[in-house]
């Protein structure tokens, strides 16, 4: 099931070329955003990430940047409205 949130309102922002294909954006992001293409990190869907930051904490190359936390919230108010027994964004999915 894909997990997406608002359409093309995510603040994600990536720099290809600070990019150096170490691959930990691909290992730290729950919703698999970030692949692997020709040694350097692409974006497969932007509309999956939910903002957690996990991406730009974790790239040693300031090649990421987003305003997190936003895609949490929404993800803890649309389980709470749909009845989920623990509201839940997803991050530990």
């Amino acid at each position: 099931m894909k997990n997406e949130y608002l359409k093309n309102v995510v603040t994600l922002k990536y720099d290809i070329d600070k990019c150096t294909g170490c691959g930990i954006c691909v290992d730290v992001c729950p919703h698999a955003v970030f692949r692997m293409e020709n040694r350097k990190a692409v974006i497969t869907d932007r509309d999956l990430c939910m903002e957690c930051g996990a991406c730009e904490k974790n790239c040693p190359f300031s090649a990421l940047s987003v305003r997190s936390g936003v895609g949490c919230a929404w993800g803890i108010m649309m389980s709470e409205l749909k009845g989920k027994d623990e509201p839940c964004c997803g991050c530990g999915e």
